[in-house]
This record gives C-alpha cells, structure tokens and sequence, in this order.
C-alpha cells in the first residue's frame, strides 16, 4: 500500500445566530477546521484534522498550504503503514536520515505552530488507513480495550450570573455527571467569574463536577483571589488560569490552591509538556490530537504524565474526527480518564460536515465492536460523537470536499499551472439531520 495523493481543505460551518455564542474570542458564528485526506493505490483514504487554533475560529489558508505544497510531495510513494517514520520525515525534514541514524530530533525551523498542527493531521489520517488497512479499530492498535466507559463532561458554558446555573443544569439533563463553564476575563470582574462558579453549584448540587476554564486570560494575582473565593465550591479543576506563555507563574498559582490545574491544549509536542511537568505546573494534561502532534505524539505525552502520576483529559473542541480520535486514544490509555463533550451546538453542527452525528444524551461514551476505526465505520467505537454516519454527509454541498475543478480544453497549455489560494467551504447543514438520532441506533 503505497499514498498515492494528499489533500487539505478547509471546512467551514456556519453557526446559526440563535446558537452562536460569545466568548473573549469574539463572537463565534462558525466552527472551522483542516480537513486532511490521505489518498492510496488500494483506494482506501484515511480522513485526520488539523486545527490553525484551539477554538473554533481561525484562518486556515495557511495550513492548508502548507500540507498541500510542503509536506505532502515528499509522501507520495510511502507506505502509509510506516506512521513513526512519516512522522519523523515530518518533524525533522531533510536532516530526518540523520534522526534515524543517531536517535535523536533534528527538528526544522517549524517545529511548532501550524507546522505540527499540519502534521498532526496527517498522522491522524495514518492511523486511519491502518485501522483499516487491517480491518480493526485504532483503539486496538493503541494497546486494546483499557476501560469500557469512558466519562464525558458537557463543555460549554458562557451564559452570565442568573442564567449560567439554568444553562450547565440543561447539560446535566442530558446525563452528563460533570460540567465546565468559561471563566476569566469574559466576566466583568474575578468576583463575577466566582458568583457564577457558585450559582452553578447551588443550582447543580454536590454531585456534579463542575470544571473552570479562564483561557489563560488572568494574571497570577487574579488567578490566586478567584481560587481563593471559590474554594467552598469543590471544583474539579481550574483550567489555563494565566497564559501559557507564564509557566511559573501557573505554577505560582498551582503551588497556592489545592485545586487542580489543567493545562496544555495549546502545547505541542512531547517536550512542551515535559517542560510543563518539570515545573510542577500542572495536573491534568490536555493535549489537543489534532494540534500537538497527531496521535503519535499524544501517545508519548500521556507516557510522560503516567510516568509522573498525572492523568490526561484530551482537549477534543473540533469535528468528529477528532473528537473519534481522542476517544480512541481514551480508551486505550490508563492515565487518560476523561474526554470533552463539545456543547452549545456546535459539535453538533460540525459532527454533521464529518459524516457523524452528536449524541449528547449520555454522559459517558461505550465502546462497541466495530469492524474498522473511522467515520466510515473506521474511526467508530459507536459512542456519542464518533458513532458512524453516512459519507459524505446528505446535507453536505456538492463541492464537498473540495476538488480543484477538471482543467478546460483552453487551459491545456505548457505553462504550470497556479494553485487556487486556500479559502474556505461552507458547509450547510440541516438543522433537523444534526440533532435528532437515527432510530434504532445502539450506542
């Protein structure tokens, strides 16, 4: 099995107005994404994601470029199988032979930033085709069947004090047993942020795990007085309390509070978070499959937290394919003991361009038996999110995903030709095909 094409395209969404949202992002009226399709001379195409930002915003020309002019030729040919060494190739570029011969990185200039974004898409993709290529889900590949639930916490959270109690209780509603809201400074003040952590709470009970998310918008002194306020409301941990430019001073904030820090969906590769673990920064590791390396790469963090008795919670805000691919390296993985249920529809929206529809009404994903791991039955453990739907989707427009158009006869001459500039394909979906389960479903 040889690749014998690579493409990128980038999905764009649109979010209803009633159901976009506004966060210290801005207002979020889309859900964007780097589709990566790794083509075969089998005829098998394994589908990975790559995100140009840790939201749902963000400019993907870039990326899709990138995959399309500067990593991809040097793949033509390979076996798709050798997913350790395509990575390396990646990572290290023209001086990968000199990696493989000594053992150690000699990584290019872009070794971060969309450069591993790029990658992580393709790895992901990668593993795809080997799931398929043998006929098995990726989480047998990763090690097999480590848990058979895997606990989803609702993430969503933006509504202000008086109506974020009545908005997280909707979640709980659906079954999910633990909770996050954004916190930070979207809120007026850290007193605000803590009225609303305490409405939930009072509104939810002591049963439910409530978690906070501040975007790493506060200072150190910010984070350390908003700890302190809410320390009555049992929080399962306080995630990117300041930037994740300020490493000692999330340790600062770490070492003042025995609640929990959660970090990390904006790292990239395995050495980010040995810094972060050397600095005793952090306590729950969320490395993002499709940004810090694919899954390659999350597979050797989630060894660096075991090995210092950290547990892993994968950052999974993207399309199906991701949210599948981090539910596969859950499954597998002692240390990781939680996935991200993306709310507020917008994983549903775009679960919908991936072929895949969101089931938000457990809150906790089973693992199933399926033939293959994918969004056409590959990825698949039949759980929630990653439960196969069709391919591609029926409400999906004709021009997805995008194909460069046949050339014309009046084209056909000896000048090479120039690749169209990256842009966007919106993608239109029903409402009524996104949040409504197909009878007779058993996930």
């Amino acid at each position: 099995m040889l690749i014998t094409a690579i493409r990128a395209s980038w999905l764009r969404a649109p979010i209803p107005p009633d159901r976009a949202h506004v966060s210290d992002f801005g207002k979020n009226d889309s859900f964007n994404m780097c589709l990566v399709e790794v083509e075969t001379d089998t005829g098998l195409v394994g589908l990975g994601e790559a995100k140009a930002a840790v939201g749902n915003l963000g400019n993907y020309a870039a990326i899709v470029a990138l995959i399309r002019e500067e990593l991809a030729p040097p793949l033509i040919g390979r076996d798709p199988r050798d997913i350790t060494a395509i990575w390396e190739l990646c990572y290290n570029g023209s001086r990968a032979h000199y990696a493989a011969r000594v053992g150690r990185t000699f990584p290019t200039i872009g070794r971060r930033g969309i450069t591993l974004s790029a990658i992580s898409g393709i790895d992901i993709a990668l593993w795809d085709l080997l799931g398929q290529s043998l006929g098995v889900p990726v989480w047998r590949l990763l090690g097999g069947r480590y848990r058979e639930r895997v606990p989803a916490y609702a993430s969503g959270g933006w509504a202000p004090v008086g109506g974020i109690g009545t908005q997280l209780a909707q979640y709980v509603e659906r079954g999910h047993r633990a909770v996050k809201l954004r916190v930070g400074l979207q809120d007026r003040s850290v007193s605000d942020s803590a009225a609303r952590v305490r409405e939930v709470r009072e509104t939810l009970g002591p049963d439910v795990g409530i978690m906070v998310d501040a975007h790493g918008t506060w200072s150190v002194r910010e984070a350390q007085r908003f700890a302190r306020k809410v320390e009555s409301d049992d929080l399962a941990w306080l995630e990117e309390p300041v930037s994740p430019d300020n490493l000692e001073g999330q340790a600062e904030v770490r070492r003042s509070t025995d609640i929990p820090i959660a970090a990390g969906e904006s790292e990239q590769t395995r050495f980010a978070f040995r810094e972060m673990i050397d600095a005793r920064a952090v306590d729950i590791c969320q490395p993002d499959p499709a940004i810090a390396g694919g899954i390659t790469e999350t597979q050797r963090i989630c060894a660096l937290a075991a090995a210092s008795g950290l547990t892993v919670a994968p950052h999974l805000w993207g399309s199906a394919i991701l949210f599948a691919a981090g539910l596969h390296l859950t499954i597998s993985t002692p240390c990781a003991t939680m996935v991200a249920c993306s709310m507020w529809a917008i994983s549903t929206v775009f679960c919908a361009i991936s072929g895949c529809a969101s089931d938000a009404a457990t809150g906790a994903r089973r693992r199933g038996h399926p033939p293959r791991a994918g969004c056409q039955r590959r990825w698949s453990t039949r759980c929630g999110c990653a439960s196969p739907r069709r391919w591609p989707p029926r409400s999906a427009p004709r021009h997805w995903p995008w194909r460069p158009p046949p050339s014309s006869p009046s084209s056909s001459s000896n000048k090479p030709s120039t690749p169209p500039a990256p842009s966007p394909r919106d993608c239109t979906i029903r409402p009524s095909s996104i949040a409504t389960p197909r009878a007779g479903r058993s996930f």
